[in-house]
C-alpha cells in the first residue's frame, strides 16, 4: 500500500513531550523526534542487539544508512512521527509511525535491550496513540514477527479493539485507537504499579547518601543523618559534603563513611537526601543523576515559596532530575518516615523515629506534619510510612495514595492538604483506594483567595462546599482540623466499621453519658438512652455493661465515657490519670465480644488511661463530641462503603439523538467564531439554539415569547392560551425576587396589560427588562439544575431549590460527571430543604422519579458533548406529576484537554 505524499514539516508540536513513570518505578522523558537527534539516534541504534534490529526491519540491518537517519529524524508531525524515550539525555526507544490511509498507519517500535521489560513500549504506544489521534488517525496496523513475543504481548495487553491474522509469515494486527473501557482500565493499572513502585523506591531505599552534613553537630544535613542513625535504618548510609577534604583527617560523622562527592560513594545509591544551599542543588543533582541515584529528597528551600526566581529554579530541579530518571521529594520538604521492621528509615526533621502502626500520613506542610507526629505520639499510636512533601513540585499525595491503596503495612491514609494538583486524578484516586480502605483528608487553605506559596497548579474555580461534596461521592472522609483528622484515623485503623448508626451509650457519669447522646444526634447518629453505671461503678461493672452492650444486636458501636471512680474502695490513680483495673476490664470485655462492633471511650481527667487504651487498639478521647464525630465519619464511611458494592448505571435514553447533537454544536462554534460578545472563551448560546440542542437529549424547555409592548405581549399570549406568565428576563434583574419581577396565573388580556404596565412603570422602559409571555407550568417546587465544566475537576452536576434562601445557606448538592442512577437519587434528597420535595406538613410530594431523569439527561449531555462547557435550567418547577423547564442558559467553548483518558504523563507544572 503506498504512502500518500509526503508534506512539508510543521512546527515542532511541544505539547507532545512529557514525562512518564516505568514499570520499575524509572522515569523517561518521551518526545518527538528532531533533525538534530541524529547523534542520538545513531548511537542509541548501535546499543541495540542484532537480533531487536532483525524484529524490527525483518532482516539483517547492522546500521543505519545516512539516508535512514535522515528519514528517522525529519517528520512532518502528521502523516509521519517519530517518537523517543530518553533517561540522561539519551535515547532508550523509539516508536514511529507512517501514515498509509486518510484515517490508518503503520506502527512500529525499537528498545533498547537493556530497557527491556521497564515498560517502555507500553508507554510509548499509549502517547503514540494520543498523537495519532490528535491527527485523525483511527486505527494503526502493526507487522510483528511470530518470534517477537515481548513486542505481540505490548499490543494484545494494550486494551484497545484488535483484529490478528497471520500471512506469509508475519502477524499483521490491526486495533482502533479509540479509548475502550478495558484500555482506560489497562492504562490506570499500568499507572498504579508504576507509580506505586517510583514512591517505594523512595521510601525503602537500601543505601542513602546525605549530601550537606556539616563537619561539627548541627544544621539541617547533620540533624537528619543523626535522625537516621537514631532510627535504626537498616541500610548502608553516606555523609556527603565538599568540605571533607582529602587533605584532612578522615571524618565520619556519626559513625557514617564521609565523601566529597557521590561519585564517590562505591555501590548504587537509592536515595539522595539534599541540604545545601538552593543555588548549590542543581550541581549536586547533575552528580547524583551521574551517578544513578534512584530518587531525591530535597530538604533545601528557596524554590517557589520564594517567589518568582524560586518558582523557576524548582522547575529547572523537576525538569534536571527526570532527565535522569530521578522523582523528587520537596523541594522545601520536611522528610520521610517508613516504620517498616527491615527498612526503619527516619529521613526527616523530626528527631525521634514513630513507633510502627497502621497509619498513613502525607502533608504539604512541615509545621502540620510537627503536629500530627506530636498527636500521635502522645496517644501511644504509630504509623506505617510519612511523606512531608513540601513544595511536592513532583511526588504528590497522588503518588502517595498510588503507593498506600496496595501497602499491606496502611490500612488508614491519612492526608493535610493546600490543594489537590490534579483534581480528576485525585477524586480517581481516592475512590479507588476508598473502596479498600479509608482516606481521610483535612484541606487547609478552604477560603485562600490565591493559590498558597510553593504551590504551582492548575486553577480550579470550583467552591470549597463543591470541593467536599465531591470528596464525599469518591468516599473521602474529610474533616475540619489535624485534630479530628487524628481522632478519626485511629479509630478506623483499630476499630471495626460500624454496620449501621445505632449506639449505646454507657459509663459512670450521667451528665457526660448525656452530653454523648446529645453529640450523637446532632452527628446524625441513633443514639439509645444512655445507661448510666453511677459514680460508684467498679471495672466489673464496666465489663459487663460494654459485653452487653456489644452482645445486643441493637447496637452497631458503643461508647463508653468513664470518670475517675469513687469511693472508699478506690483502686484508681486519679493524680496521675490513670486507673489500670478499668482499663484491663475495657481491654477485655472488648477482647471478649470478638471485635464486630467499634468501641470509643470517652474519658474525664484520665489521659493516662486513654493512652494506655489507645496503645491496645481501642481509641480514647478526652471529650464526647470528639470521640462521636470520629464514630460518625465511620459510620457515614461504611455506609459508602455498602453503597459502593452496588453501584448504580448510567442509563441510557432511546429519544436521545447525540450525532446530531454533536453537528449542532460544531456548526454553533463555526458560526459565531467559538468567542463571546465579551472576549471571554466560547459563547452562550441565544434561547432558540439552547433549546433545540437541550431537545435532542430529551430535555423541553417551554417557550417565552418576547413582549416589548402591550400589544406584542397580547398577541404572545394568544398563541400560547391563558392563563400565562409575565416576567423580566433582563441579566441584572434575575434572583431578585424582592422586586416583585414575575406575575403569574394572568388570566386573561385585561390581567396581562395591567402587569404589563405595572412591571414597566415600577422597574425601567421595556427594552431594559426584556419581558417575556409564557404559558403557565402546573404548580409545584421549584428547583434548579446546572452543570457545569472546571478546567481541574472536570464536569460536576448541581442541584438545589431556587431562591434566595438556598443560595444564601449553600444548599446545593454536587456529583461528578457522569451521573449513574444511584447519584442522581442521592442528589435529590442530599440537599437540606429535601423535605419540601417528599411532602413536608402535609404537601403532595412531587415526581422526584422525573427530577431524578432530568437530572440524568443533563449528565449524559454534558459527558457526551464536551464542549457544552455549562447547562443552567432555572427555574425548573417539579409538580405532583411531571416538571417543567422554564429557563435554560448553554454555554459552548472549545473543551480542555483530558489528561485522565491519557497517555499517561506527570504534572509539567
Amino acid at each position: 500500500m503506498t504512502s500518500p505524499p509526503p508534506t512539508e514539516e510543521r512546527e515542532y508540536p511541544v505539547h507532545w513531550e512529557a514525562d512518564i513513570v516505568l514499570r520499575d518505578g524509572g522515569i523517561a522523558h518521551v518526545r518527538p523526534i528532531r533533525p538534530d537527534d541524529a547523534g542520538r539516534l545513531v548511537s542509541f541504534y548501535e546499543q541495540v542487539s542484532d537480533e531487536s534490529k532483525y524484529y524490527r526491519f525483518f532482516a539483517p540491518y547492522p546500521r543505519l544508512s545516512d539516508r535512514d537517519v535522515h528519514r528517522f529524524t525529519h517528520h512532518d508531525y502528521r502523516d509521519r512521527v517519530g517518537l523517543a524515550a530518553l533517561v540522561g539525555g539519551e535515547f532508550i526507544a523509539t516508536v514511529r509511525y507512517d501514515r498509509t490511509e486518510t484515517d490508518e498507519a503503520e506502527v512500529a517500535f525499537l528498545v533498547q535491550d537493556a530497557h527491556q521489560g521497564r515498560g517502555v513500549a507500553s508507554a510509548l504506544l499509549e502517547h503514540v496513540a494520543a498523537v495519532a489521534r490528535e491527527r485523525d488517525i483511527r486505527r494503526f496496523i502493526a507487522e510483528v514477527l511470530p518470534a517477537n513475543r515481548k513486542m505481540i504481548k505490548v499490543f494484545t495487553d494494550a486494551g484497545y479493539t484488535q483484529q490478528r491474522s497471520f500471512t506469509d509469515g508475519v502477524v499483521r494486527l490491526e486495533f482502533d485507537l479509540e479509548p475502550t473501557e478495558q484500555s482506560v482500565a489497562v492504562m490506570r493499572a499500568r499507572e498504579q504499579r508504576a507509580e506505586a513502585r517510583s514512591v517505594r523506591r523512595l521510601l525503602s531505599p537500601s543505601s542513602i547518601a546525605v549530601i550537606g552534613t556539616g563537619r561539627r553537630p548541627g544544621g539541617v544535613g547533620r540533624s537528619v543523618l543523626r535522625h537516621i542513625t537514631e532510627g535504626g535504618f537498616t541500610g548502608r548510609m553516606h555523609a556527603v559534603n565538599r568540605s571533607f577534604d582529602a587533605g584532612l583527617p578522615v571524618l565520619e560523622p556519626e559513625g557514617v563513611p564521609a565523601h566529597r562527592s557521590v561519585a564517590e560513594i562505591p555501590g548504587q545509591v537509592d536515595l539522595a537526601v539534599i541540604a545545601v544551599p538552593a543555588e548549590n542543588v542543581a550541581e549536586v543533582v547533575d552528580e547524583c543523576g551521574s551517578h544513578g541515584v534512584l530518587g531525591l529528597l530535597v530538604l533545601s528551600s528557596g524554590y517557589a515559596e520564594s517567589g518568582p526566581e524560586g518558582n523557576r529554579r524548582q522547575r529547572a530541579l523537576v525538569r534536571q532530575a527526570r532527565s535522569y530518571g530521578m522523582r523528587v521529594i520537596g523541594p522545601n520538604a520536611f522528610g520521610v518516615l517508613n516504620s517498616a521492621a527491615d527498612v526503619r528509615l527516619n529521613a526527616s526533621l523530626a528527631p525521634e523515629m514513630p513507633q510502627a502502626g497502621r497509619l498513613g500520613l502525607f502533608t504539604q506542610s512541615g509545621a502540620i506534619g510537627i503536629a500530627m507526629l506530636s498527636g500521635l505520639h502522645r496517644r501511644g499510636a504509630g504509623l506505617s510510612s510519612f511523606v512531608s512533601a513540601g513544595n511536592r513540585a513532583d511526588v504528590s499525595g497522588n503518588d502517595i495514595l498510588q503507593y498506600w491503596h496496595d501497602d499491606p503495612a496502611t490500612d488508614v491514609a491519612l492526608l493535610y492538604l493546600e490543594t489537590l494538583g490534579n483534581p480528576r486524578k485525585f477524586y480517581r484516586l481516592a475512590r479507588r483506594t476508598a473502596a479498600v480502605k479509608p482516606v481521610v483528608v483535612v484541606k487547609g487553605a478552604r477560603h485562600f483567595a490565591a493559590t498558597p506559596p510553593g504551590h504551582t497548579v492548575p486553577v480550579t474555580r470550583i467552591p470549597d462546599s463543591t470541593v467536599s461534596a465531591l470528596l464525599r461521592q469518591a468516599g473521602v472522609i474529610r474533616t475540619d482540623t489535624v485534630t479530628e483528622l487524628l481522632d478519626t484515623g485511629l479509630l478506623l485503623s483499630c476499630q471495626p466499621l460500624p454496620s449501621g448508626s445505632r449506639v449505646a451509650v454507657l459509663g459512670n457519669s450521667e451528665s457526660l453519658g448525656l452530653l454523648t447522646y446529645d453529640a450523637c444526634l446532632t452527628a446524625g447518629l441513633e443514639p439509645a438512652r444512655p445507661a448510666d453505671l453511677t459514680t460508684s461503678a467498679a471495672p466489673e461493672d464496666f465489663h459487663a455493661a460494654l459485653g452487653a452492650a456489644l452482645r445486643d444486636p441493637a447496637h452497631d458501636a458503643v461508647v463508653v465515657t468513664a470518670i475517675p471512680r469513687v469511693g472508699d474502695e478506690l483502686q484508681g490513680h486519679p493524680e496521675t490519670g490513670d486507673d489500670p483495673d478499668l482499663a484491663a476490664a475495657l481491654e477485655r470485655a472488648v477482647a471478649e465480644a470478638g471485635g464486630g462492633k467499634p468501641v470509643a471511650i470517652v474519658h474525664t481527667a484520665l489521659e493516662a488511661m486513654g493512652t494506655r487504651l489507645a496503645a491496645a487498639g481501642i481509641p480514647a478521647y478526652a471529650a464526647a463530641e470528639r470521640a462521636v464525630k470520629a464514630l460518625a465519619q465511620a459510620a457515614a464511611y461504611a455506609q459508602w462503603r455498602r453503597d459502593a458494592a452496588t453501584p448504580g448505571k448510567v442509563p441510557e435514553f432511546d429519544d436521545v439523538d447525540g450525532a446530531a447533537a454533536r453537528l449542532d454544536v460544531a456548526r454553533l462554534l463555526k458560526d459565531t467564531g467559538e468567542r463571546a460578545a465579551d472576549g471571554a472563551p466560547g459563547v452562550t448560546l441565544d434561547e432558540a439554539s439552547a433549546a433545540a440542542l437541550l431537545a435532542r437529549y430529551g430535555i423541553a424547555v417551554r417557550s417565552a415569547l418576547p413582549a416589548p409592548d402591550v400589544a406584542t405581549a397580547l398577541d404572545a399570549a394568544r398563541r400560547l392560551g391563558y392563563p400565562v406568565a409575565l416576567k423580566t428576563t433582563a441579566p441584572h434583574l434575575r434572583h431578585r425576587a424582592d422586586l416583585g419581577a414575575v406575575r403569574l396565573d394572568l388570566a386573561d388580556p385585561d390581567d396581562l396589560r395591567r402587569a404589563h404596565e405595572e412591571l414597566t412603570a415600577r422597574l425601567g422602559k421595556p427594552e431594559e427588562l426584556h419581558l417575556v409571555v409564557q404559558a403557565m407550568a402546573p404548580r409545584g417546587v421549584d428547583t434548579v439544575v446546572r452543570a457545569t465544566v472546571d478546567p481541574g475537576a472536570g464536569a460536576v452536576l448541581s442541584f438545589g431549590l431556587a431562591g434566595a434562601a438556598s443560595e444564601l445557606l449553600g444548599d446545593t448538592a454536587h456529583r461528578l460527571v457522569p451521573a449513574t442512577d444511584r447519584d442522581a437519587a442521592q442528589l435529590v434528597r442530599s440537599i437540606r430543604a429535601a423535605p419540601l420535595l417528599f411532602g413536608w406538613h402535609g404537601a403532595e410530594p412531587v415526581d422526584t422519579a422525573a427530577l431524578e431523569e432530568l437530572l440524568l439527561r443533563v449528565s449524559l449531555l454534558v459527558d457526551d458533548l464536551p464542549e457544552v462547557v455549562s447547562v443552567d435550567l432555572e427555574p425548573v418547577v417539579v409538580a405532583a406529576e411531571g416538571l417543567t423547564v422554564l429557563g435554560a442558559s448553554v454555554r459552548l467553548a472549545r473543551p480542555p484537554a483530558r489528561t485522565d483518558l491519557g497517555p499517561r504523563a506527570l504534572s509539567s507544572f
